[in-house]
Order: structure tokens, then C-alpha cells, then sequence
């Protein structure tokens, strides 16, 4: 059972990884796209308090996308409502990624800020030392490598 269970955190930190590293380039993208580099050069260098408000701000954001998946999910429209909940997800975590990666040396000085980030960075590695011993991570991280590696010739081969 412990296995089974490992095995399953492995496969969803796995997901996260892939997650985490394609929605922090759609953010650079996006961020180059909408020409936010002085916003965001400002935004990293705000008072503590703005900081805290601006991380603030992508939660009011998906909130209505969240009440629009719980309405859809009251009338009966799982599919509908699971689509949006995923999409406020991953609307979230690439706002809250992006302003947290502006924002952390601010975020930092705030006391109960600092506690809960080192007390969950403290799970997330121990969780992570624990599954990166797993036989299906390993082999999950090999089959990622490999089809990274056919994309980039891919997407070369169609460049040149």
C-alpha cells in the first residue's frame, strides 16, 4: 500500500513539475507579450504591504471563475464545471507563481508569511526526497527527457 501510495504522489508531483514549468514560461510569455516589464519591475521592488496586496489580487481574480464551476456544478453540468474549475486552477497558479516570483523578499518580511512558506517548502521537500526514490518517478522522469528531447528536434526540423 505504502508503494501504491508513493507511486501515486510520484505521478501527481510529476504533473505539478510539468504544470509548474509550462505555466512559469506561459508567464514570461504572456508578461513579454502584454510589454509588463515595468510593471513588473515595479512590482518587485514595492513596499511590503503593496507586495502583500498584489499577491492578494490573482486570488479576487479566479475567485468568480470558482463561483461560475460551483454554479455550473449545481445545475447539473459536471463536464462544464470541472473544465472551468481546471482552468481557474491553472489560471491561479500561473498568476500566483508570477507574482510570488516578483513579490517573495517582500512577502518574506512578514513574520506569519515566512512561517507558512519554510513550514510548506519543508513538506514539499521532504514529500519530494521520499518520491524521487520511486521507481515510477524515475521512469516517468525518463519518459519526460525523452519526449522533451523529440520536441526540440521536432520543432529544429521545422525551424530549419
Amino acid at each position: 500500500m505504502k508503494t501504491f501510495l508513493l507511486s501515486l504522489l510520484a505521478i501527481l508531483l510529476l504533473i505539478e513539475e510539468w504544470l509548474w514549468d509550462i505555466l512559469t514560461a506561459l508567464g514570461h510569455t504572456l508578461a513579454r507579450w502584454l510589454r509588463l516589464a515595468k510593471f513588473e519591475a515595479w512590482l518587485g521592488q514595492t513596499p511590503p504591504k503593496t507586495a502583500l496586496l498584489a499577491f492578494s489580487i490573482p486570488l479576487l481574480i479566479v475567485t468568480p471563475i470558482n463561483l461560475l464551476a460551483l454554479w455550473l456544478l449545481a445545475h447539473g453540468l459536471l463536464l462544464q464545471a470541472l473544465l472551468v474549475e481546471v482552468f481557474a486552477k491553472l489560471l491561479g497558479t500561473l498568476l500566483v507563481a508570477r507574482v510570488f516570483a516578483l513579490t517573495k523578499p517582500q512577502l518574506l518580511t512578514f513574520k506569519l508569511f515566512a512561517q507558512v512558506y519554510t513550514a510548506i517548502t519543508g513538506w514539499l521537500r521532504w514529500a519530494h526526497d521520499r518520491i524521487v526514490q520511486t521507481l515510477v518517478y524515475r521512469l516517468a522522469r525518463q519518459l519526460k527527457a525523452q519526449a522533451k528531447a523529440k520536441w526540440a528536434a521536432w520543432t529544429q526540423s521545422r525551424a530549419g
